[in-house]
C-alpha cells in the first residue's frame, strides 16, 4: 500500500526557519543517534515517548510538524502516531539525515545545540569576561573576596562542584546575588559544567548592571578538571532568600534588560486566549523554582526554571517560531529569561498584574497525556507469583539509566523503537509482562509487543513503583539488554569519570559552533541591547 504521508524537503524547512514561520522539525530517533548528527533546530522527540510527551511539547494540534530520522522508518511510524493523537499537519522529511546533508544542510553534534551555539555567539559578540581555572583556584587559596556561583540545576551541582561554590541556578542569579555579595567590591565568578550557562549567567549579571566585577569560569568544571584541580562532591550550599527591597531592585534591573531587548508584556487573560488560539502555538512556562511551583501555580503553566529554559529550549518548546509566555511572582527571573529568549529569536511575553489569588493549583505538574490503549493489566502480587513459578519474563521500557539503577529481579530491558529486534532476543515464555517506572509507557507498549510476542502480554499496573510499594526489592545492574542502550547520549561534561580527551574534544566542538552557525544561517540570534 502506498504511504499517504506528505513529504517535506530541505527547501521547505529552511524557508520556514528563515521566514520565522512555525515549524516543529522533530528528530524521532533515540537521543544518542540524534546527538551524533542532526540539523540545528531538529528537536529530539523519540518515537518511544511520543504519547507521553507530545501534548505538552506540541500544544497546538494544527502546528506544522515534520518528522525526521536517518532513513530507518522511524519518521513514518512517528507521523502515524501523531496523526492518531489528533495532529493534523504532519509530514515526513524526505531523504532523512543524508537527504539533509545532500541538499547542503549543516549538521550539528551534541544536545541542546541552539542554546549552546547561542552562548558562544554571546561571548564572541559581547566579549563576556572569563577567568581560567588556575587563576580562580589561586584566588581561593589566597582568601580573596570571591563568590563562586554554580548556575546549573541543584542535582548537577551536587554531583560535582567547584570548591566553595554556591548553587544559584541561572535565572535566580540577578535576584539572589545581591544577598550573596552585598559588597560591590566582591568578585563574582559564575560556573557551569562547560561554557553555556557560565557565559549566560555572567552576562546576565553584567547586563543587569550589578556593580561587582563579574566573570565566567572559563570552561566550567571541565576546565577545572583539565587543570588538575579537585572538585567537591555532594555540596549542599544553596542560594538564600532575599528581602523584599532586594527583590524589588532586582525586578527593576531585570525589567530594564527585558524592555531594551524587545520583551513584550501580557495579561493572564491574554495568555489564556492565546493558549486556545488556532493557527498559532503558545507555550506557557512558570520559571520559578520547583518548590515555589508546587506551593501554588497558574493552571496551564508548565514548571520550567528559567536557566534551564534558556539552556534546553528545544526540549520543551520544539515548535520554532511559536509564542512564549513566562510567569514569575518576583519578576526578575521571568524578565531575565525572556531577555535571552528574545535574543535567541523567540517572540516572548512576560505576565504582568497577576494576583496571588490566581495561583489556584498546588502540587507537581500534571503532564497532559492521552488515555492509554486497552491493555491487560497485572498486579505486582500476581507478577510475583508468576515469577516464582518461572512462568513469565518481565521486560522493562524505562530508560536504560533507570533500569540499571533498579528493576524487577530478572527483568530484561528493551527499546520500544526497536521492539521487533528486542522481542527476537528475549527468552521464550508462556507470558510476558511489560513495565516501566510508573506503568504509563508500558500500557502503550503492551499492544505493540503483542504483535511480536506469540504469547499473552500484560502491563504491570503501576509499573516498578507498584512493585516497590508492595514491599518488594528491585535488582540493580545493566545485564539482560535486549536493545542497545542508545536512549541517552553520554555528555562529556556530566558525572565524575569523564576522559580528559573527551572533555577537551567537547570544548573544541563548542569553539567551532559559531562557524557552523554562519554556514547554517537560520538562527536569527542577536545581541540586542545588553547594557546601557
Amino acid at each position: 500500500m502506498t504511504d499517504p504521508l506528505p513529504r517535506r524537503d530541505y527547501a521547505y524547512v529552511r524557508a520556514a526557519l528563515l521566514e520565522r514561520r512555525e515549524i516543529a522539525l522533530l528528530d524521532v530517533r533515540e537521543e544518542d543517534p540524534h546527538a551524533r548528527a542532526h540539523p540545528l533546530f531538529a528537536a529530539n522527540l523519540p518515537l518511544a515517548r511520543i504519547e507521553l510527551d507530545a501534548f505538552a511539547k506540541l500544544p497546538r494540534r494544527d502546528a506544522p510538524i515534520v518528522a525526521f530520522d536517518a532513513g530507518e522508518g522511524l519518521a513514518e511510524q512517528a507521523a502515524h502516531k501523531l496523526l492518531a493523537l489528533g495532529y493534523r499537519n504532519v509530514a515526513v522529511f524526505a531523504g532523512g539525515l543524508e537527504g539533509w546533508r545532500a541538499a547542503g544542510g549543516e549538521v550539528f553534534r551534541d544536545v541542546n545545540v541552539p542554546s549552546k551555539a547561542f552562548g558562544e555567539w554571546v561571548e564572541a559578540k559581547l566579549h563576556t569576561p572569563s577567568l581560567p581555572a588556575e587563576e580562580v583556584k589561586a584566588r581561593i587559596d589566597r582568601g580573596e573576596d570571591l563568590v563562586i556561583l554554580d548556575a546549573r540545576r541543584f542535582d548537577e551541582y551536587q554531583t560535582m562542584s567547584i570548591p566553595t561554590a554556591t548553587s544559584v541556578p541561572g535565572a535566580e542569579l540577578v535576584l539572589r546575588v545581591p544577598a550573596l555579595a552585598p559588597d560591590p567590591r566582591t568578585t563574582i565568578v559564575v560556573n557551569c559544567a562547560g561554557r553555556t550557562r557560565s557565559l549566560i549567567g555572567a552576562q546576565s549579571l553584567i547586563d543587569a548592571g550589578l556593580p561587582n566585577p563579574v566573570y565566567a569560569l572559563r570552561n566550567g568544571t571541565i576546565g577545572w578538571t583539565l587543570a588538575g584541580q579537585p572538585l567537591e562532591r555532594g555540596a549542599t550550599r544553596r542560594f538564600p532568600e532575599v528581602s523584599e527591597a532586594l527583590a524589588r531592585t532586582a525586578a527593576s534591573r531585570a525589567r530594564n534588560v527585558a524592555d531594551r531587548n524587545g520583551v513584550r508584556r501580557a495579561s493572564l487573560a491574554q495568555a489564556r486566549d492565546w493558549a486556545r488560539q488556532q493557527g498559532r502555538t503558545t507555550y506557557l512556562f512558570d520559571v520559578r523554582t520547583p518548590e515555589e511551583f508546587e506551593q501554588g501555580h497558574l493552571p496551564g503553566f508548565r514548571p520550567t526554571p528559567g536557566g534551564q529554559l534558556v539552556q534546553e529550549t528545544e526540549m520543551v518548546a520544539p515548535v520554532r517560531g511559536a509564542r512564549v509566555v513566562l510567569f514569575d511572582t518576583r519578576g526578575a527571573r521571568a524578565d531575565m529569561t525572556a531577555s535571552w529568549l528574545a535574543r535567541m529569536g523567540w517572540e516572548v511575553h512576560v505576565l504582568d498584574g497577576v494576583d496571588a489569588a490566581a495561583l489556584t493549583e498546588t502540587g507537581p505538574w500534571a503532564e497532559p497525556a492521552p488515555r492509554p490503549p486497552e491493555a491487560a493489566l497485572m498486579t505486582a502480587d500476581a507478577l510475583a507469583a508468576l515469577l516464582e513459578r518461572g512462568e513469565t519474563v518481565v521486560v522493562d521500557f524505562a530508560s536504560a539509566a533507570h533500569f540499571t539503577r533498579g528493576h524487577i529481579p530478572g527483568a530484561w530491558w528493551a527499546l520500544r523503537s526497536q521492539l521487533a529486534e528486542a522481542v527476537a532476543l528475549l527468552p521464550k515464555a508462556p507470558a510476558y509482562v511489560v513495565s516501566c517506572g510508573s506503568g504509563r509507557l508500558a500500557q502503550f507498549v503492551a499492544p505493540e509487543f503483542s504483535a511480536f510476542a506469540g504469547a499473552p502480554v500484560f502491563a504491570l499496573d503501576g509499573g516498578n513503583r507498584a512493585w516497590t510499594e508492595s514491599g518488594r526489592a528491585l535488582e540493580t545492574g545493566g545485564d539482560r539488554l535486549a536493545s542497545p542502550p542508545i536512549d541517552r547520549y553520554r555528555r562529556p561534561y556530566e558525572g565524575v569519570d569523564n576522559a580528559a580527551d573527551a572533555m577537551q574534544a567537547y570544548l573544541t566542538w563548542e569553539y567551532g559552533l559559531i562557524a557552523q552557525l554562519v554556514r547554517d544561517g537560520t538562527h536569527h540570534f542577536r545581541t540586542g541591547n545588553p547594557i546601557r
